[in-house]
């Protein structure tokens, strides 16, 4: 576990990236072993600053003269590599703090990951840090590289022939292996990058801090992350507004799905919800472009790097482009797939086309047959009338293999260059495969080439997401102050329902009856029809136990159903506390939907809403964000699912009021935060929405203790 101050992510990381001299401690002869590669790869890669290589034997270590201790070298290092046993960590990293090393970064392993002796060497390594203000990367961990001004602190094999080439793109991950892959792509990829920095046990700097530093450094531009686990809400939150703050578009690979499993599923919300979906939604919610693949981490960060700063999509619109009728369908349904539209071209863009080339088809997709490509001024033309309409999308042209052609691809690179000079704001993107000089001249000119179709569709879908989640205003900060909850609202349906109301959260107006008589007297108040539900604090799902009955429009049905209530209760419950039957009004007329509250192990309070019925369980048709959320964002989560359509008058339905819904789920997270300490769960389930204009009201509710959940766990 992370230990931090409450200082803000990225704090004094300067050292890791900007370092004058650099110690490293365990220095060897041996190129091989963890404490020879780093100085071998400081002289080979030409680093500018002063290396000290420490050794107890002090003499010679690669050519430089070694001390035996950091204590003596000639200056203070502003900067140590430990690379020592992890038993002889402590001692050095002590050291290090007395010689007033500012940063330091431990490689070695043998810390948490291997159990509680490990873990209590780990504290140690945190404490000493501490005590001397040092910022302490890893340990267990792949380092830092500067790679703009050539500061290695680390030992990656990828780096021991050649640096990727300087560039825009800064790497953070908590894999070493995978963020040395996602460098060494990112540079095949014909990208240059600024930084990298790989975490490990994440003992003190942690990926947030990476994030941050990143979004502040000005040689970056676009950060890609690779991370398993966020071990801490708040600095996740605060790296990922500064990044969007300064316009630098953070896209995260998220392994594992969960690693710590849901909440407690005591109530139906909690089986429904998994920490996945949750911090899916913070990124999103907070502008972060999450990806689910390596290759689609280097495919969207290739395409924004080249499209960064000016020419990222203005919209999700795209206007495709190629020579064949069937390979322009292969992409319309692509795009289509992908969540992009395709409109219609406006006529004069239509006339430009047919004056250019009277042959081609001016739909979208454009079908230019092969004559698009026999002349660089014809290829022109097209493009730049395509680039000129009105709709403002993105263009997409298909190019197959034509740059394997000498011929294609001096007709394809003239037109290419000729245009960007003329529209250097538009979005262009290619479709093509080729020799990887050619590729490459294209990329020059800030048009990024997929391989394929599917590469495309998903990448320039994902730079449309991200696009709009970036340039979202960020949501203000709700501080909402803790308070203790009446224990009552854990006894019943009844008590949890009077706690809500006064939340804000609109419920019907019920008794609780403790005899066939007094239901039919609450009846009466209520007026008929009504429903009679089994109160127990024991039972939680009523129907499944028949603690349900519906629809009772006269007083004998109303006592022959509190009887059958009671008895099925007693024999599917027998230890059960019975609090009574609670009388409710038969309310109908609306559509059902679900929400609820969950608790998240990182996030805490997490909001879950849904469609009623089999649509959120058997569907999976929910959304999530962490708590709490304004109506504007519930609303949005409403409107996300894909059954909205049921909401919003489908065929020929009354539209519900979903603004009311949206108030509703926007309390209930409120009333959460509030009481975040004492409740696990929540359950409304269903709330009725009503048609516009006439309300919501929730017929069922459940409240869970943090206790119970525990137990349920």
């Amino acid at each position: 576990m992370s230990q931090h101050t409450e200082r803000s992510p990225g704090w004094g990381l300067d050292g890791f990236f900007h370092a004058r001299s650099i110690a490293v401690v365990g220095a060897s002869d041996d190129i091989t072993k963890i404490g020879g590669r780093p100085v071998h790869m400081l002289l080979k890669h030409a680093y500018a600053g002063v290396v000290y290589p420490i050794n107890p034997k002090g003499g010679i270590v690669q050519g430089l003269t070694a001390s035996k201790s950091v204590r003596e070298t000639p200056t203070a290092p502003e900067l140590a590599i430990l690379a020592v046993p992890a038993g002889a960590t402590p001692a050095a990293l002590r050291a290090c703090g007395e010689r007033g090393v500012k940063c330091a970064i431990v490689l070695s392993s043998g810390f948490a990951e291997l159990g509680a002796e490990g873990a209590a060497l780990q504290a140690e390594l945190v404490d000493i840090a501490r005590q001397y203000g040092m910022r302490m990367l890893g340990p267990n961990c792949l380092g830092t590289v500067n790679v703009v001004d050539r500061v290695i602190g680390s030992f990656s094999i990828s780096l021991e022939e050649y640096l990727p080439p300087p560039g825009t793109v800064g790497i953070v991950s908590q894999s070493g292996n995978v963020g040395s892959h996602t460098m060494a792509a990112v540079a095949r990829r014909g990208l240059g990058v600024s930084r990298f920095m790989a975490t490990g046990n994440e003992a003190d700097v942690d990926v947030a801090d990476g994030i941050a530093a990143l979004a502040q450094d000005t040689a970056t531009r676009i950060i890609l992350c690779c991370m398993e686990t966020c071990r801490h809400a708040g600095r996740l939150i605060e790296a990922l507004e500064l990044a969007r703050a300064q316009g630098k578009p953070v896209i995260v690979l998220k392994m594992g799905a969960t690693e710590s499993g849901q909440a407690a599923a005591a109530s139906h919300t909690g089986a429904m919800m998994g920490s996945d979906a949750v911090i899916d939604a913070v990124f999103r919610r907070h502008g972060a472009l999450r990806v689910r693949s390596v290759e689609e981490l280097i495919e969207i960060g290739h395409a924004a790097a080249m499209l960064m700063p000016g020419r990222l999509p203005r919209n999700d619109a795209v206007t495709l482009l190629a020579a064949s009728g069937g390979f322009g369908i292969m992409m319309a349904d692509a795009m289509s797939q992908a969540g992009l539209q395709l409109p219609a071209l406006a006529e004069e863009t239509r006339a430009r086309i047919r004056e250019a080339l009277p042959m081609a088809g001016t739909g979208n997709p454009v079908d230019a047959t092969a004559q698009m490509s026999s002349r660089p001024d014809i290829l022109l033309k097209l493009l730049a009338a395509l680039l000129d309409d009105a709709s403002g999308s993105t263009l997409v042209m298909f190019m197959s293999l034509s740059l394997y052609s000498s011929r294609l691809r001096g007709v394809y690179l003239d037109a290419l260059a000729q245009v960007r000079a003329s529209h250097p704001e538009r979005t262009f993107i290619i479709i093509s495969q080729g020799p990887p000089d050619a590729v490459a001249q294209i990329n020059a000119l800030g048009i990024p080439v997929f391989g394929s179709i599917n590469d495309a569709a998903n990448g320039l879908a994902g730079l449309v997401r991200l696009v709009r989640q970036a340039s979202a205003p960020a949501q203000p900060a709700v501080s909402v102050r803790q308070e203790p909850v009446d224990p009552s609202v854990f006894r019943n349906e009844y008590h949890a329902k009077l706690a809500l109301a006064a939340a804000g959260i609109d419920v019907p107006r019920e008794a609780i009856a403790q005899s066939a008589d007094e239901a039919v007297r609450a009846a009466e108040a209520t007026g008929f029809p009504v429903v009679l539900k089994i109160v127990s604090e024991d039972i939680a799902h009523k129907t499944e136990i028949g603690g349900v009955a519906l629809n009772l429009a006269t007083a004998s049905a109303v006592r022959e159903a509190y009887d059958t209530v009671i008895a099925n209760a007693v024999r599917h419950a027998p230890h059960a506390r019975v609090d009574g039957v609670l009388v409710a009004p038969m309310i109908k007329g609306g559509v059902e939907m679900i929400a609820g509250i969950s608790r998240d192990p990182v996030f805490g309070p997490v909001v879950m809403v849904g469609m009623g019925g089999i649509y959120a369980e058997v569907l999976k048709d929910v959304a999530v964000q962490a708590a709490p959320v304004s109506e504007d964002e519930a609303l949005a989560m409403i409107r996300s699912l894909r059954m909205f359509p049921l909401l919003d008058g489908a065929r020929g339905q009354a539209r519900a009021d979903v603004a009311a819904a949206a108030r509703s789920v926007a309390r209930l997270s409120e009333f959460a935060c509030r009481h975040a300490g004492e409740v696990a769960e929540i359950d409304m389930n269903p709330i009725l929405v009503r048609p516009q204009g006439a309300g919501v009201v929730v017929l069922d509710a459940l409240i869970i203790p943090t206790t119970r959940a525990a137990h349920a766990h």
